[in-house]
């Protein structure tokens, strides 16, 4: 399959026509990836619209795309959002890069009780700007047309009303009696929350919170994985169970 290129819009652009690649995406292309005429190349918006072409022109830091195709690749549904808690060690950010590359199609951070890693003031910011990095690249690297986006930064109590009202909200829980491999999803649904507790855990606070906000707690099995990979895990399951894999 052809490279894929993101860039901000592809307003405007037909078959016949042209598209540029500049910018940061155009310097990787050329003197990374020494794309070369007449290679064929797929440039996205990141939001489903993909044109497909070969290259017609490089040049130092940028190339010409001469389009040959259009399309726009819907969006999959049910979608499916991961609420990855803070965690040290940069394992929430191995979480959020996986999850991209498996399919999640948005991303909310969660400050936890539990959660050792904390954003406070220029942090949160910061912080959010660097899951979109890492989002935005693990797309890239999936060849995704579609980049997930990242939300901002939520406490226990703002968690529910941020995911949007008629969201099916799992929680992912080692004690949990039902496995997320049985559990049956809503015939009608259309949006699917997955909450992954840090390091240590979900506390039991938490857990009572979201269950009375109608969150269902479901487990993957009898071993206990960490929050790096609980959750590309459980999205791999939701995949398969819900025919979107």
């Amino acid at each position: 399959m052809a490279s894929l290129y993101l860039v901000d819009s592809l307003d405007g652009v037909a078959v016949g026509g042209t598209v540029p690649l500049d910018g940061p995406e155009g310097r990787h292309a050329v003197t990374v990836s020494r794309v070369r005429v007449g290679e064929p190349l797929r440039i996205s918006d990141g939001r489903g619209t993909v044109v497909a072409g070969s290259v017609a022109e490089v040049g130092r830091d940028t190339l010409t795309l001469a389009v040959e195709t259009v399309s726009v690749d819907p969006a999959p549904s049910p979608s499916l959002t991961l609420v990855q808690a803070l965690a040290k060690g940069g394992r929430d950010e191995m979480a959020v890069q996986a999850a991209t590359e498996v399919g999640v199609d948005r991303v909310v951070p969660w400050a936890a009780a539990r959660s050792v890693s904390r954003w406070d003031g220029a942090k949160v910011e910061k912080g959010r700007a660097r899951w979109a990095a890492i989002v935005h690249e693990a797309a890239k690297q999936a060849i995704r047309s579609r980049v997930p986006s990242v939300g901002a930064l939520v406490t226990t109590g703002q968690l529910v009303p941020a995911l949007g009202e008629g969201t099916t909200v799992l929680v992912l829980d080692p004690t949990a009696t039902v496995r997320l491999a049985s559990w049956e999803p809503p015939a009608d649904v259309e949006d699917i929350a997955l909450v992954v507790g840090p390091e240590g855990g979900i506390d039991a606070a938490e857990l009572d919170r979201l269950g009375a906000a109608g969150a269902v707690r479901v487990r993957l099995g009898d071993s206990v994985l960490r929050t790096s990979t609980a959750g590309p895990a459980a999205l791999a399951v939701l995949q398969a169970r819900l025919g979107r894999w």
